[in-house]
Protein backbone atom coordinates (compact mmCIF):
# COMPACT_ATOMS: atom_id res chain seq x y z
CA UNK A 1 0.00 0.00 0.00
CA UNK A 2 1.20 3.11 -1.07
CA UNK A 3 1.29 6.07 1.50
CA UNK A 4 3.00 8.96 0.36
CA UNK A 5 3.69 10.59 -2.77
CA UNK A 6 5.40 13.31 -4.08
CA UNK A 7 4.63 14.91 -7.46
CA UNK A 8 6.82 17.54 -9.27
CA UNK A 9 7.33 19.53 -5.93
CA UNK A 10 9.44 22.56 -6.09
CA UNK A 11 10.28 24.65 -3.46
CA UNK A 12 12.78 27.23 -2.12
CA UNK A 13 13.76 30.30 0.20
CA UNK A 14 12.82 33.33 -0.78
CA UNK A 15 14.65 33.76 -5.22
CA UNK A 16 16.71 30.69 -3.78
CA UNK A 17 15.42 27.48 -5.31
CA UNK A 18 15.94 24.17 -2.48
CA UNK A 19 14.49 21.48 -4.59
CA UNK A 20 13.07 21.17 -8.29
CA UNK A 21 11.16 18.76 -9.86
CA UNK A 22 11.10 15.95 -6.78
CA UNK A 23 8.77 13.08 -7.15
CA UNK A 24 8.67 9.94 -5.12
CA UNK A 25 6.79 6.94 -3.66
CA UNK A 26 6.52 5.80 0.14
CA UNK A 27 4.93 2.06 0.77
CA UNK A 28 3.93 0.51 3.92
CA UNK A 29 6.85 -0.88 5.74
CA UNK A 30 8.97 0.87 3.18
CA UNK A 31 12.87 2.70 4.28
CA UNK A 32 13.71 5.16 1.55
CA UNK A 33 16.73 6.77 2.01
CA UNK A 34 17.63 10.26 0.86
CA UNK A 35 21.71 11.19 1.10
CA UNK A 36 23.54 14.13 -0.51
CA UNK A 37 25.99 16.92 0.75
CA UNK A 38 25.08 19.88 2.42
CA UNK A 39 22.95 22.27 0.92
CA UNK A 40 21.35 19.63 -1.81
CA UNK A 41 18.04 20.32 -0.28
CA UNK A 42 17.54 16.72 1.37
CA UNK A 43 16.10 18.61 4.75
CA UNK A 44 14.05 20.77 3.02
CA UNK A 45 12.08 18.22 1.29
CA UNK A 46 11.05 16.27 4.83
CA UNK A 47 9.75 19.89 5.99
CA UNK A 48 7.78 20.07 2.58
CA UNK A 49 6.27 16.37 3.21
CA UNK A 50 5.64 16.80 6.91
CA UNK A 51 3.94 20.64 6.08
CA UNK A 52 6.18 22.76 8.17
CA UNK A 53 7.58 24.35 4.48
CA UNK A 54 5.05 25.13 1.52
CA UNK A 55 6.41 24.15 -1.79
CA UNK A 56 6.10 26.73 -5.17
CA UNK A 57 4.60 24.15 -6.93
CA UNK A 58 3.79 20.06 -7.14
CA UNK A 59 1.51 18.55 -5.03
CA UNK A 60 2.00 15.70 -1.90
CA UNK A 61 0.10 12.65 -1.33
CA UNK A 62 -0.95 10.36 1.76
CA UNK A 63 -3.40 7.70 1.56
CA UNK A 64 -4.71 9.18 -1.83
CA UNK A 65 -5.72 12.53 0.05
CA UNK A 66 -4.11 15.75 -0.99
CA UNK A 67 -2.55 17.53 2.07
CA UNK A 68 -0.60 19.45 -0.19
CA UNK A 69 -2.36 22.40 1.76
CA UNK A 70 -2.47 20.94 5.09
CA UNK A 71 -0.26 22.42 7.93
CA UNK A 72 1.80 20.50 9.68
CA UNK A 73 -0.15 20.19 12.82
CA UNK A 74 -2.61 18.96 10.25
CA UNK A 75 -0.82 15.83 8.37
CA UNK A 76 0.55 14.85 12.19
CA UNK A 77 -2.94 14.13 13.32
CA UNK A 78 -3.27 11.93 9.95
CA UNK A 79 -0.39 9.98 10.25
CA UNK A 80 2.63 11.92 9.35
CA UNK A 81 5.76 12.80 11.84
CA UNK A 82 9.03 14.55 11.15
CA UNK A 83 12.06 13.96 13.53
CA UNK A 84 13.91 17.30 12.43
CA UNK A 85 17.49 17.79 12.49
CA UNK A 86 18.43 19.68 15.86
CA UNK A 87 15.52 17.41 18.30
CA UNK A 88 14.01 20.61 19.17
CA UNK A 89 13.29 19.15 22.64
CA UNK A 90 11.83 21.15 25.41
CA UNK A 91 14.24 21.81 27.55
CA UNK A 92 13.03 22.53 30.71
CA UNK A 93 10.81 19.31 31.10
CA UNK A 94 11.55 16.02 31.30
CA UNK A 95 11.98 12.94 28.71
CA UNK A 96 8.66 11.48 29.92
CA UNK A 97 6.64 14.99 29.79
CA UNK A 98 8.52 15.69 25.96
CA UNK A 99 7.11 12.21 25.20
CA UNK A 100 3.89 12.91 26.39
CA UNK A 101 3.65 16.24 23.97
CA UNK A 102 3.77 14.06 20.93
CA UNK A 103 0.50 12.24 22.03
CA UNK A 104 -1.14 15.62 21.38
CA UNK A 105 -2.19 14.45 17.70
CA UNK A 106 -4.77 12.34 20.23
CA UNK A 107 -4.06 9.75 17.20
CA UNK A 108 -4.54 6.24 18.35
CA UNK A 109 -2.36 3.44 17.69
CA UNK A 110 0.14 1.29 19.23
CA UNK A 111 2.68 3.69 20.80
CA UNK A 112 2.83 4.83 24.51
CA UNK A 113 5.32 5.48 27.17
CA UNK A 114 5.57 2.09 27.80
CA UNK A 115 6.14 0.85 24.19
CA UNK A 116 8.04 3.63 23.42
CA UNK A 117 10.28 2.32 26.39
CA UNK A 118 10.69 -1.63 24.83
CA UNK A 119 11.53 0.04 21.33
CA UNK A 120 14.23 2.80 22.88
CA UNK A 121 15.42 0.98 26.12
CA UNK A 122 17.84 4.09 26.85
CA UNK A 123 15.17 6.14 27.64
CA UNK A 124 14.20 4.00 30.39
CA UNK A 125 17.06 5.36 32.98
CA UNK A 126 16.27 8.72 32.35
CA UNK A 127 12.50 9.08 31.90
CA UNK A 128 12.33 11.69 34.77
CA UNK A 129 15.85 13.78 33.62
CA UNK A 130 15.47 16.96 32.51
CA UNK A 131 15.99 17.20 28.17
CA UNK A 132 18.59 19.67 28.94
CA UNK A 133 21.10 17.08 30.75
CA UNK A 134 20.89 14.84 28.12
CA UNK A 135 23.66 13.47 25.87
CA UNK A 136 23.18 13.81 22.13
CA UNK A 137 22.33 10.42 21.52
CA UNK A 138 19.80 10.63 24.25
CA UNK A 139 18.10 13.68 22.98
CA UNK A 140 17.75 12.19 19.61
CA UNK A 141 16.42 9.21 21.17
CA UNK A 142 13.57 11.60 22.70
CA UNK A 143 13.15 13.09 19.75
CA UNK A 144 12.78 10.15 17.39
CA UNK A 145 9.95 8.58 20.97
CA UNK A 146 8.27 11.94 20.53
CA UNK A 147 7.08 11.59 17.10
CA UNK A 148 6.05 7.50 17.97
CA UNK A 149 4.16 8.98 20.59
CA UNK A 150 1.59 10.76 18.04
CA UNK A 151 1.15 6.78 16.14
CA UNK A 152 2.26 7.85 12.44
CA UNK A 153 2.10 6.00 9.58
CA UNK A 154 4.84 7.95 8.00
CA UNK A 155 8.07 8.59 10.09
CA UNK A 156 10.30 11.32 8.73
CA UNK A 157 13.82 10.97 10.01
CA UNK A 158 16.45 14.02 9.58
CA UNK A 159 20.11 13.63 9.93
CA UNK A 160 19.38 10.54 12.49
CA UNK A 161 23.24 10.21 12.95
CA UNK A 162 24.44 13.66 13.17
CA UNK A 163 27.13 14.51 15.45
CA UNK A 164 27.07 11.60 17.62
CA UNK A 165 29.35 8.85 18.54
CA UNK A 166 29.71 5.46 16.77
CA UNK A 167 28.37 3.51 19.32
CA UNK A 168 25.36 5.33 20.30
CA UNK A 169 24.18 4.97 16.43
CA UNK A 170 24.67 1.43 16.84
CA UNK A 171 22.00 1.67 19.49
CA UNK A 172 19.70 3.94 17.74
CA UNK A 173 19.42 1.99 14.25
CA UNK A 174 18.86 -1.64 16.76
CA UNK A 175 15.91 0.39 17.65
CA UNK A 176 15.15 1.75 14.68
CA UNK A 177 14.99 -1.76 13.11
CA UNK A 178 12.42 -2.63 16.05
CA UNK A 179 9.94 0.46 14.71
CA UNK A 180 10.08 -0.91 11.44
CA UNK A 181 8.74 -4.06 12.22
CA UNK A 182 5.42 -2.08 13.08
CA UNK A 183 4.94 -1.71 9.42
CA UNK A 184 5.68 2.21 9.33
CA UNK A 185 6.75 3.75 6.19
CA UNK A 186 10.26 5.68 7.12
CA UNK A 187 12.07 8.10 4.98
CA UNK A 188 15.11 8.92 6.35
CA UNK A 189 18.11 11.45 5.51
CA UNK A 190 21.42 10.14 6.41
CA UNK A 191 25.25 11.22 5.90
CA UNK A 192 26.59 7.48 6.72
CA UNK A 193 26.46 5.76 3.48
CA UNK A 194 27.51 2.44 4.53
CA UNK A 195 24.56 2.75 7.24
CA UNK A 196 21.93 3.49 4.91
CA UNK A 197 23.09 1.01 2.21
CA UNK A 198 22.80 -1.46 4.76
CA UNK A 199 19.11 -0.33 6.18
CA UNK A 200 17.61 0.98 3.23
CA UNK A 201 14.86 -0.60 1.05
CA UNK A 202 15.86 2.09 -1.88
CA UNK A 203 18.41 5.32 -1.90
CA UNK A 204 17.90 8.52 -3.40
CA UNK A 205 20.47 10.79 -4.33
CA UNK A 206 20.25 14.63 -4.31
CA UNK A 207 22.24 16.91 -5.49
CA UNK A 208 21.62 20.61 -5.70
CA UNK A 209 18.02 20.00 -5.26
CA UNK A 210 17.54 17.33 -7.60
CA UNK A 211 17.40 13.67 -7.91
CA UNK A 212 20.23 12.44 -9.46
CA UNK A 213 20.43 8.77 -8.56
CA UNK A 214 17.67 6.29 -7.39
CA UNK A 215 17.92 2.29 -6.63
CA UNK A 216 18.01 -0.45 -4.27
CA UNK A 217 21.14 -1.13 -2.95
CA UNK A 218 21.32 -4.38 -4.64
CA UNK A 219 21.65 -2.04 -8.15
CA UNK A 220 23.82 0.79 -5.98
CA UNK A 221 27.57 0.66 -5.24
CA UNK A 222 29.11 2.56 -3.06
CA UNK A 223 30.86 4.25 -5.70
CA UNK A 224 28.03 5.17 -7.77
CA UNK A 225 26.73 6.59 -4.63
CA UNK A 226 29.25 8.10 -3.66
CA UNK A 227 30.31 9.89 -7.40
CA UNK A 228 26.28 10.95 -7.63
CA UNK A 229 26.44 12.36 -3.88
CA UNK A 230 29.85 14.95 -5.17
CA UNK A 231 28.25 15.23 -8.36
CA UNK A 232 30.86 13.15 -10.25
CA UNK A 233 29.98 11.27 -13.63
CA UNK A 234 26.28 11.70 -13.33
CA UNK A 235 25.89 11.59 -16.59
CA UNK A 236 26.84 7.85 -17.30
CA UNK A 237 24.20 6.93 -14.61
CA UNK A 238 21.50 7.26 -17.24
CA UNK A 239 23.30 4.82 -19.32
CA UNK A 240 22.72 1.92 -16.64
CA UNK A 241 19.92 -0.44 -17.33
CA UNK A 242 18.80 -0.78 -13.83
CA UNK A 243 19.63 2.77 -12.58
CA UNK A 244 17.34 5.14 -12.40
CA UNK A 245 19.83 8.76 -13.20
CA UNK A 246 17.71 11.87 -13.52
CA UNK A 247 19.59 15.59 -13.50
Amino acid sequence: MTLLEARSLVAGYGDSRAISDISLSLDEGELVAFVGANGAGKSTLLRVLAGAHSPTSGSVIYKDQDVTRLRDFARNRLGISLVPEGRRLFASLTVRENLIVGAGSRRSGPWNVETVLDALPMLGPILNRNASRLSGGQQQAVAIGRSLMSNPEVLLLDEVSLGLAPIVIDELYVSLEGVRKTGLGIILVEQDLSRTIAVADRIICMLEGHVVLEGTPGQLTHEQITDAYFGHSIASFSDTGDLNGLD
